[in-house]
């Protein structure tokens, strides 16, 4: 797990093993020591040490032997971080995106909608809205907490009720007995201007289409405004609204799934 989160740091599997061994021995190591203790030979070690050297995570000390010790954990991600925030602002600045006609994106399996769904929260600047059923809430959660944190203004709305700590939650009743869904759908809107939406569960493989069209941003910001308008309605005028309409509206519904299902 450790190589791992260090290999994303951009050091090699042998580099993090060695790292690791350095980082936790309290003395001094030769590169002979650290080659026994990572069971590799001497030559792929020095090597490795020298590239950990030119990375600014090992330090050497002159003598003979040589003797190397790691940069503590805390001053190499500092210096990463600083190196990665200036390589950043330097690129932002020179690869000014273009204007492109709006476009329409798939994304399949878990480990991509998760990574775009995301991408998307984490680069919202002032808004985000999400429309997801209560059971599906964890894929979006520790992001949008992070992001409510940041000063971004988040709208949950669930279908179901969920117990989260995000401060603005619409919670719609399920009207499950009226219509069984194929798929559990979910919608994100960031800043009223990038959309990303699919569904869950259902014999489908996990898909989600992110788009920036005007049409689907447009749909996407009426629908919220529905479901927002017709909760308050809802929450003022249940009782009124059931006696027109019944529970769940079958009154309205019922002949429409009559005509739809012929």
């Amino acid at each position: 797990m450790i190589i791992d989160m260090l290999r994303k740091l951009g050091l090699s599997e042998l580099e993090a093993r060695c790292y690791l061994t350095l980082h936790d021995d309290a003395e001094h190591l030769s590169g002979y020591e650290v080659a026994k203790r990572v069971s590799v030979s001497r030559t792929n070690v020095y090597a490795a040490l020298r590239a950990l050297t030119d990375k600014g995570v090992v330090r050497m000390i002159e003598g003979d032997p040589v003797l190397y010790d790691a940069v503590p954990i805390k001053q190499v991600i500092a210096y990463l971080r600083a190196e990665f925030d200036q390589t950043a602002d330097v690129l932002v600045q020179e690869l000014k995106a273009p204007l492109a006609a709006p476009s329409f994106y798939n994304w399949q399996g878990q480990q991509n909608v998760k990574a775009a769904l995301t991408r998307l929260i984490v680069n919202a600047k002032e808004s985000i809205i999400v429309d997801i059923w209560a059971e599906d809430l964890h894929w979006v959660e520790d992001a949008l907490i992070e992001a409510e944190a940041r000063g971004i203004a988040v709208i949950l709305i669930t279908l179901g009720e969920v117990h989260t700590p995000l401060k603005h939650v619409h919670t719609h009743k399920r009207m499950e007995q009226i219509h069984a869904p194929v798929m559990r759908k979910f919608t994100v809107l960031c800043d009223c201007a990038e959309a990303i939406m699919g569904g869950f569960g259902g014999a489908v493989k996990l898909t989600a289409l992110e788009s920036n069209h005007p049409a689907i941003i447009e749909t996407l910001k009426n629908a919220c405004y529905h479901d927002l308008v017709m909760m308050q309605v809802e929450q003022d005028f249940g009782t009124q609204l059931e006696e027109a309409y019944g529970q769940d509206y079958e009154k309205i519904i019922a002949p429409l799934l009559h005509t739809w299902m012929k």
